[in-house]
């Protein structure tokens, strides 16, 4: 059985996990951190299944990544389509990235993030030498990079008769979007504002998303909208419809309707369309 095989690579910090689960949204099969040597052994084993997978291979493999280039020769030889997906950015956004997360880099030694960075850079060159996509992630947000990598390994023709699905956050106190086609408003959701430790926050922030998420009426009103939606993409795109806006209200924009177009957007992804999440009144201050 031939497959497709994605190999995500690149740089600590740079989008790996994000392009991963971008990919697995897709239909891909995606292992972390597995060796790039077992490969093989684990196309032969997943001989009858996954037709598509993608795998992470980053500087926590080490060791195993001398042999990149002759394990990807191999896997090519025996007919499975293979792309080396590399993911970088610059020094400036890997250090902000580390410092917002308080994550410790992989490799952080005594002499600190930035010479981390290099050495990173150094052990990961081979890799990126291999690379058929190489994308940088500098100043774009989680939202930009999932759809940059879908587009580079779906491919721009793949894309190109697929219906795009927007959907976006937005609140009634600032308008109506005005190219939404279809609206939902969610005011009737209990408020993260009211509760005073996540006022300061928004809905991308894991507490606000729980605190929305978390609500019984949340996950009817979500089971609901998925079982409508799934219904009418396949109908506006049969009228040849090419995009479709879908705004989710709620008073402000910040908390509610954004927590519930992140958790709405990947479902969408089974429809067949490409899907964009975008936040319209995420930082606009309440006048």
């Amino acid at each position: 059985m031939k497959r497709r095989l994605v190999v995500i690579t690149g740089l600590s910090g740079s989008g790996k996990s994000t392009s991963a689960r971008a990919l697995e949204d897709a239909g891909f099969f995606v292992i972390d951190n597995l060796p790039l040597v077992m490969l093989p052994d684990f196309l032969a084993l997943t001989d009858h299944g996954y037709e598509k997978v993608a795998t992470v291979v980053d500087a926590r493999s080490s060791d195993f990544l001398g042999d990149c280039r002759e394990v990807l020769r191999r896997i090519k030889d025996e007919g499975h389509s293979v792309d080396v997906l590399f993911i970088e950015a610059s020094d400036h956004d890997l250090v902000k990235r580390f410092s917002e997360t308080r994550r410790r880099h992989p490799l952080v030694q005594k002499e600190g993030i930035v010479a981390s960075i290099g050495h990173e850079r150094e052990i990961m060159a081979e890799l990126r030498n291999l690379a058929t996509i190489i994308l940088d992630s500098s100043g774009t947000t989680v939202h930009q990079l999932r759809q940059r990598v879908l587009a580079a390994v779906l491919g721009a023709e793949d894309n190109a008769d697929r219906m795009n699905l927007q959907v976006q956050s937005f609140g009634f106190r600032n308008g109506l979007p005005l190219a939404a086609d279809l609206v939902f408003d969610v005011r009737f959701l209990d408020n993260p504002h009211f509760v005073e430790e996540l006022r300061p926050k928004s809905g991308l922030n894991a507490e606000v998303s729980s605190f929305v998420l978390g609500q019984a009426d949340c996950r009817i009103f979500l089971d609901k909208l998925k079982d409508l939606l799934y219904f009418l993409v396949p109908r506006y795109q049969q009228e040849g419809k090419s995009l479709l806006t879908i705004g989710i209200g709620c008073t402000g924009g910040r908390h509610r309707s954004v927590a519930i177009a992140e958790d709405l957007g990947p479902h969408l992804l089974g429809t067949g369309c490409v899907v964009q999440v975008n936040h319209r009144d995420i930082d606009k201050q309440k006048p």
